[in-house]
């Protein structure tokens, strides 16, 4: 695993979130030798000498909800003050790796959701602060090749075209509720964006990735056109607010949950006990 070097000035990761890190990769193993969801979450806790399912009258592990359809949607269980944050920094590495073993020109986009604009702020502040231990360790991970963004940077399309996109991690950070788009400057994510045009290349493909109903050039479709992982920050607030509707509307490449108090549709894949802290 990716521990950060021994620099002082760099955070290094703690016993039990290397072992979230760990466990995540072997999630992401097992997912790479078999494309069945559920068998990829039965397998990873088989090798773990846990049942999914019951059997015998034992209740083991539930089985995989299959909430975002096709799409690997799993739960890392940390409790509170246990660096969810840079557990999450640390783990985009390892997704990435994996999911660059399929697609190894993929664009690297990250939507990471937040439940609230307080943490909202303190999210982009810390992934941007060039001397916070979050943004060293993202740009030790990605060669300094990584930009934050908040929603309305990639509506003003600032720093943000399908260039750029090709050769950085471009992270943007998001409140649950701007998907839900009730008022007009939520809207604006589904509405025709001239700032986007860079996207709209000859080869559109089939566009399987489009939301017909919304511009090619809507920020929602270039979010989907790019197949984000999402990472949900304390994914417990996401019950009410993110819908099964609004996760579908990122067309996500894969989606990890990090929370204190998962809820009751989450793979968990990882738990961290508060024993650990």
């Amino acid at each position: 695993q990716n521990y950060a070097t021994g620099h002082s000035d760099t955070m290094e990761l703690k016993d039990y979130q290397a072992r979230v890190l760990v466990d995540l990769a072997n999630y992401l193993d097992v997912l790479d030798q078999t494309k069945n969801l559920a068998q990829a979450f039965a397998d990873h806790w088989a090798s773990r000498g846990v049942r999914v399912g019951s059997a015998g009258g034992q209740p083991g592990m539930e089985p995989y909800k299959n909430t975002v359809p096709g799409v690997p949607h799993i739960c890392a269980k940390v409790p509170t003050a246990g660096g969810k944050t840079f557990i999450a920094v640390n783990a985009l590495e390892t997704v990435f790796t994996a999911l660059s073993k399929r697609s190894p020109r993929r664009p690297k986009m990250v939507v990471w959701l937040v439940p609230s604009l307080t943490i909202l702020d303190q999210t982009v502040q810390a992934l941007n602060s060039p001397e916070h231990p979050y943004r060293k360790r993202l740009d030790q991970l990605f060669r300094h090749r990584v930009v934050v963004y908040e929603k309305r940077d990639l509506l003003m399309g600032a720093g943000f075209s399908h260039d750029t996109a090709q050769e950085q991690l471009s992270i943007v950070v998001m409140s649950f509720d701007s998907l839900r788009a009730k008022n007009k400057e939520d809207r604006k994510i589904y509405q025709e964006n001239g700032n986007l045009a860079s996207f709209l290349l000859p080869d559109q493909g089939d566009g399987d990735w489009l939301l017909p109903e919304h511009d090619p050039s809507a920020l929602i479709n270039v979010i989907r056109r790019l197949r984000p992982v999402v990472v949900v920050d304390e994914s417990h607030n996401a019950e009410s607010q993110l819908s099964v509707e609004m996760m579908k509307n990122l067309n996500p490449d894969f989606i990890l949950d990090l929370t204190a108090t998962p809820r009751n549709n989450s793979n968990i894949i990882s738990f961290v006990d508060a024993l650990a802290l």
